[in-house]
C-alpha cells in the first residue's frame, strides 16, 4: 500500500518507517512534488493532524497520513503542547526550545510531563485518528545524544534512560509516536 507521509522531519520519517515495516511504501512530501510549507494552524494536536493530513489529501489526492506531537508539561499548563516545535519562537531550533523549557521549569519540584502523538490517516476522504502517550518526568539537564526534539530532558516513567540515551529499536518500543504508529499499522494491516 502506498501513503504519504505528510512530514518533512527525516527524524520521524525514519522512526515511522522503521515501525511500519515493508508492508507500505511510505512517500514523503517531495515524492509528490509537495514543496510548500503545510499550515498548521489549530489550537490541538488532533486538529493539527487533521490539517496537514486532509490538506495533501484534498491538493494532491493522495492517501496520506500526518501526526503532531507535543509536550505536554503540568506545572506548565500543557506548555509547550500545540507549540513544542516553536516554543522559544519562529526561528529556534531544539536546542532553543530545551533551553526555553530548563528556564521555565527551574526551581518547580513538579516535573510530571508527558509526550502526546496524534496520528491522523486520510483513506478515500475519511479520517481516522491514533494516539499515543508516554508518561514522564522533565529532567534538570539534558543526557544523551541520540533522538530529537526535547528527548535528552524527557524520563519516560519506569525507564532510567532518557528518549536521548536509548537507541532508535528501545525508544520506538516505548514512546509516544512508536505506541500511536503501531496503532496506526494494526489498522492498515487489517485492511
Amino acid at each position: 500500500m502506498k501513503l504519504v507521509f505528510a512530514t518533512n522531519n527525516a527524524h520521524k520519517a525514519k522512526e515511522v518507517s522503521e515501525i511500519l515495516g515493508s508492508s507500505f511504501e511510505i512517500l514523503s512530501l517531495k515524492d509528490i512534488n509537495c514543496n510548500e510549507d503545510i499550515p498548521e494552524t489549530q489550537e490541538t494536536i488532533e486538529g493539527n493532524a487533521a490539517q496537514k493530513s486532509f490538506y495533501v489529501y484534498d491538493k494532491f489526492g493522495a492517501n496520506c497520513f500526518a501526526d503532531d506531537t507535543g509536550l505536554e508539561i503540568e506545572a506548565l499548563n500543557g506548555e509547550p503542547g500545540v507549540y513544542s516545535a516553536r516554543y522559544a519562537g519562529k526561528a529556534c531550533n531544539f536546542d532553543d526550545n530545551i533551553n526555553k523549557v530548563l528556564l521555565k521549569m527551574k526551581g518547580i519540584k513538579n516535573r510530571k510531563a508527558q509526550f502526546k502523538t496524534v496520528f491522523s490517516l486520510v483513506i478515500d476522504g475519511k479520517e481516522l485518528q491514533f494516539e499515543g502517550i508516554v508518561k514522564g518526568t522533565i529532567l534538570e539537564s539534558r543526557r544523551g545524544e541520540n533522538g530529537f526534539g526535547y528527548d535528552p530532558i524527557f524520563l519516560p516513567d519506569g525507564f532510567d534512560k532518557t528518549f536521548a540515551e536509548m537507541n532508535s529499536e528501545e525508544k520506538n518500543k516505548i514512546s509516544h509516536r512508536g505506541i500511536a504508529t503501531i496503532k496506526l499499522a494494526e489498522y492498515l494491516k487489517s485492511l
